[in-house]
């Protein structure tokens, strides 16, 4: 007999994404649904789902296990948001009403705004400051339904803060629910103190900032902001060798503004994902879709930026190519947090179908950070991440967009979140 420590009696939709590991081109268009389902956990992972009649036969609950009634509810795996910024300093809500008035982002860069503005509030925090501050982002992230999220650095660009940041993600990984995967992400920009000397501060990270960083086991990925004014594709290059020599899993910021072929390195370096791709060649489309690359799509950004250019994700899914959606979670150009948010925008923005944006934040965004094997979907042996929603069926939740569904949340087998509001211990 398995012994369950936590049991969902007859959920009445169970929603699951068409494949454990990952969904390739037009098979996100398609979900596995089931009724009267049971789950049932020991610990953190689920051990049985099934009938009541096989669960009786073949389980039993301890003494003291958590049952939940599942029987007005429908369950969705723990959305997984694979691209986020989340260890970072101060906001810059000013900046974005100016922008709103029509004031030139070079402007507000020249009166000291822009990415430098949050690198000098990052390195300006405490340890501690820092990590009360993703603290509470991570609360509200928990109650728009994330389980699972990447977390980079990058607005330290030097070795104390960028240690600094991983630092505090990996603090805060000890006791919030929402789990974190930490990337490295030294080269997000040039700054001030490297003005004009790009190769110097490429090798000052490859050379000085990396290595400690991977001696110390803090990230488990490396990023780059491979564009034009930014990084070029030799220079990404020489940063993505250097971390995959040092053991990297390797990412890249590629084709977020013009094409440098930075989407085409990703596939030549084997990266587990490209992320942004609004400016992709049909080239590029053509290799990245049909290589294990995920390209994890940002429609965030466009929205908050208020551009009319999203990337090109119905070109991707018709060359049978790996799409997941991720929020890009940062306060200059998407100061959104919420999963949920972004699968609305997969869907209006994108032109995504219900069944391939919940594909998107589900299994192929944990198959984009490397964790297909534990989150995504709701199977024997995997995390019991799950989502309960007080919501009809699964397409109501794109058919009523505003509002906050997850009636109860449950990460790694305990209950975090129980009628709509936080309940786990810091």
């Amino acid at each position: 007999m398995i012994d369950i420590t936590l049991l969902i009696r007859n959920i009445r939709e169970l929603v699951n994404p068409a494949d454990d590991t990952v969904v390739r081109g037009r098979r996100l268009n398609s979900l596995r649904l089931s009724r009267n389902v049971w789950i049932g956990a020991q610990g953190e992972h689920i051990r049985f789902v099934g009938f009541q009649e096989d669960f009786k036969d073949n389980c039993r609950l301890t003494p003291d296990a958590v049952e939940i009634d599942g029987s007005d509810l429908v369950a969705f795996p723990g959305f997984v948001d694979p691209h986020t910024h989340l260890p970072f300093g101060g906001t810059r809500q000013e900046e974005f009403r100016l922008k709103l008035q029509g004031v030139d982002y070079r402007e507000i860069a020249r009166q000291g705004g822009g990415i430098k503005r949050t690198v000098a509030d990052t390195r300006a925090m405490t340890r501690e400051q820092l990590a009360a501050s993703v603290e509470k982002r991570l609360d509200r992230m928990l109650l728009s339904g994330t389980t699972t999220c990447e977390a980079k650095s990058g607005y330290g660009l030097d070795l104390d803060t960028e240690i600094k940041q991983l630092e505090v993600i990996d603090a805060v990984n000890e006791f919030h629910p929402v789990e974190l995967v930490p990337t490295f992400m030294g080269a997000h920009e040039i700054p001030e103190e490297f003005a004009g000397r790009n190769r110097d501060f490429i090798d000052f990270q490859v050379r000085e900032v990396m290595p400690k960083v991977r001696r110390r086991n803090l990230a488990e990925f490396a990023d780059i902001f491979c564009e034009e004014g930014v990084f070029s594709v030799d220079e990404a290059s020489e940063y993505m060798d250097r971390a995959r020599e040092l053991g990297f899993k390797l990412k890249i910021h590629a084709d977020e503004f013009t094409s440098n072929g930075a989407a085409q390195l990703a596939v030549d370096k084997g990266a587990r994902s490209a992320e942004h791709l609004i400016a992709m060649t049909p080239d590029e489309i053509s290799a990245i879709s049909a290589s294990d690359t995920a390209c994890i799509f940002l429609p965030g950004v466009s929205f908050f930026l208020r551009k009319s250019d999203y990337a090109p994700a119905r070109s991707v899914i018709n060359q049978n190519g790996i799409v997941a959606l991720g929020s890009d979670f940062n306060p200059g150009s998407s100061m959104i947090s919420s999963q949920l948010f972004i699968f609305h925008l997969g869907i209006f923005h994108l032109g995504l179908t219900i069944e391939e944006a919940l594909n998107a934040v589900t299994i192929n965004a944990a198959y984009s950070i490397d964790r297909q094997n534990s989150v995504g979907s709701l199977v024997q042996g995997k995390k019991l991440d799950i989502l309960l929603a007080d919501i009809p069926d699964y397409s109501y939740l794109a058919y009523h967009p505003g509002i906050m569904p997850w009636h109860t949340i449950v990460k790694s087998g305990e209950v975090v979140v129980q009628d709509f509001q936080p309940v786990y211990n810091r």
